[in-house]
């Protein structure tokens, strides 16, 4: 059984990704915010969403040049420098001329980050590198649940989001300050261009089926995130407040499930433990799908967190696993999936919302589950067959 070693970079790398979830999380909130205070409507308030999927293809195309050039150390150091960046031009600059492009460009930085973290805990930990990365997911997953509750003080004091969004460069100090004064460093990583004579070698069928999983399921996060808020409302009779609120059963149960699937994935292959995730998730949607009762209905939302907690880790450290030597190459292209399922998941499933009505829209849901779960099972068909010689040649540019 692996064993994780939890020193000290590993718990620096995790409170770097805390520092991004602190973030991505806290700004959900503050979208609607941004719809009133520019006069606008929901659709292009929505669009940060978009230019937040076009930085995270940005990111996904830059990060391994970055990471190649300057090494994770600095790359991830430089990422958060930019996050700190970035959230000082949203407190300062207003309009959404100014907000949507530093939506998309704080996600580039963010994105980066991603790639270093996971390349970073994969490298160091090993067989122990799935339980790493969902432990750093459920730093940054528990993170999220501070960032909302941190800027709904301050709005409801009267000051406005920025100051609790703002809160965040001093968190980032802090954990520069630690990592000077204890001398923690971030290694830069054995980082290769995963070029040989001919050329660089393709990831392979095993890492596209890892990709596809990850936007599938992906794609059931960031629907579930954006549009549950409207079943509770026209289903179960929610206020507009409470529907807003009830959605942070979802982040809670995703931060309880990371924090035990951490422990499971050292005692579960990961295969086996996906698909227990996604029997999980499909129980807490039948529960949250088929209820009229607003506490029945968080609770479900708390069931397919637990699930949906395990969903990427897995993922992505699989992804990484079928190709051992392009580590930072194999992180940054995943983020092309990730782009994908948050900028058009919810696009679909709100256009067939607009179809048949949201509860009925959301069958899509346990088609996607399905979906994964067949895309896992030829993964672990594809992971069993030996590689061809011929496949591990350098292949022509």
């Amino acid at each position: 059984m692996p064993h994780l070693l939890r020193d000290r970079v590993t718990w620096l790398i995790y409170a770097q990704l805390g520092a991004w979830g602190y973030f991505l999380y806290g700004f959900g909130p503050v979208v609607p915010l941004l719809r009133d205070e520019n006069h606008v409507s929901s659709a292009v308030a929505g669009l940060h969403s978009t230019a937040m999927a076009a930085g995270s293809m940005i990111g996904g195309a830059v990060a391994p040049f970055l990471l190649r050039r300057f090494g994770r150390g600095h790359a991830i150091w430089g990422s958060l420098a930019g996050v700190v960046a970035c959230v000082v031009a949203f407190a300062a600059l207003r309009g959404l001329e100014f907000t949507l492009p530093l939506a998309g460009i704080i996600t580039i930085f963010g994105i980066v980050l991603i790639t270093g973290v996971v390349a970073a805990l994969n490298e160091r930990h090993g067989a122990a590198a799935p339980a790493a990365i969902t432990e750093a997911n459920a730093v940054a997953t528990g993170a999220g649940l501070v960032a909302p509750f941190v800027i709904g003080l301050t709005v409801s004091a009267g000051a406005g989001w920025r100051p609790g969004m703002l809160t965040l460069v001093a968190v980032i100090g802090a954990i520069a300050l630690v990592a000077f004064f204890s001398r923690v460093r971030l290694p830069a990583g054995e980082v290769v261009a995963a070029r040989g004579a001919g050329g660089r070698r393709p990831l392979g069928r095993a890492y596209q089926l890892a990709w596809v999983m990850m936007a599938v399921t992906g794609s059931v996060e960031a629907g579930l995130s954006l549009w549950a808020a409207d079943l509770l409302r026209d289903r179960d009779g929610m206020s507009v407040g409470g529907a807003a609120q009830a959605i942070s059963a979802i982040v809670a149960g995703m931060f309880l499930g990371r924090f035990v699937g951490a422990r499971l994935s050292l005692r579960i292959a990961p295969l086996r433990l996906y698909f227990v995730a996604l029997l999980t998730s499909a129980a807490g949607f039948a529960v949250f799908w088929t209820t009229t009762s607003p506490a029945v209905a968080v609770a479900g939302l708390l069931l397919l967190g637990l699930g949906n907690a395990m969903h990427y880790p897995i993922a992505i450290a699989l992804a990484l696993k079928v190709v051992p030597d392009q580590p930072d190459r194999a992180a940054a292209v995943a983020s092309y999936s990730m782009g994908i399922s948050f900028g058009a998941g919810p696009l679909v499933l709100g256009a067939t919302a607009d179809l048949v009505g949201v509860r009925l829209a959301f069958l899509i849901v346990p088609v996607l589950l399905v979906v994964a779960g067949a895309l896992a099972w030829r993964l672990g068909r594809a992971m069993t067959q030996p590689v061809p010689s011929a496949a591990l040649e350098p292949q022509p540019a």
